[in-house]
């Protein structure tokens, strides 16, 4: 190698990685037991939503995979997941079926939208995406890093 060359870095995969399909599948079973065992008052399911809760609250940066870190690697804002979380888990059955109905139903929208959005429509194709529980691609969130 002569001198002043250097070699490059290989270019990062912009895919999902197995570290990050493990953080969000941490984040996603997180969110399922405080929605699952939100009124959980004895037993294994109240342990399991105290531990969700308390992994979501916490703000420990030392182990890799704590609530602060996944966010992290997931690109996305803590505080705005935990807010949905807590939102998500305090609704009903019912609710909580119709809001994921509705980001599926605006989702679809939106892809008719790009798709058939005509040169004289260039807004109609700005669309964003709702929610980082209802998307499979964790690249396409909505809450930035803070």
């Amino acid at each position: 190698m002569k001198r002043g060359h250097f070699a490059v870095a290989p270019a990062q995969p912009q895919g999902p990685t197995p570290e990050k399909d493990l953080a969000l599948g941490v984040l996603k079973q997180a969110a399922r037991d405080l929605r699952r065992f939100h009124s959980a008052t004895k037993g294994v399911k109240q342990e399991l939503y105290l531990d969700a809760y308390s992994w979501v609250t916490a703000n420990d940066f030392l182990w890799p995979y704590s609530f602060v870190n996944v966010c992290k690697l997931l690109n996305v804002c803590p505080e705005g997941v935990r807010a949905e979380i807590f939102a998500d888990a305090s609704l009903s059955w019912l609710e909580y079926w119709t809001k994921r109905a509705g980001n599926v139903s605006r989702r679809v929208r939106a892809s008719f939208a790009r798709a058939f959005a005509g040169r004289n429509h260039p807004q109609a194709t700005e669309v964003k995406p709702v929610g980082f529980m209802y998307l499979n691609e964790y690249e396409k969130t909505v809450h930035p890093i803070c």
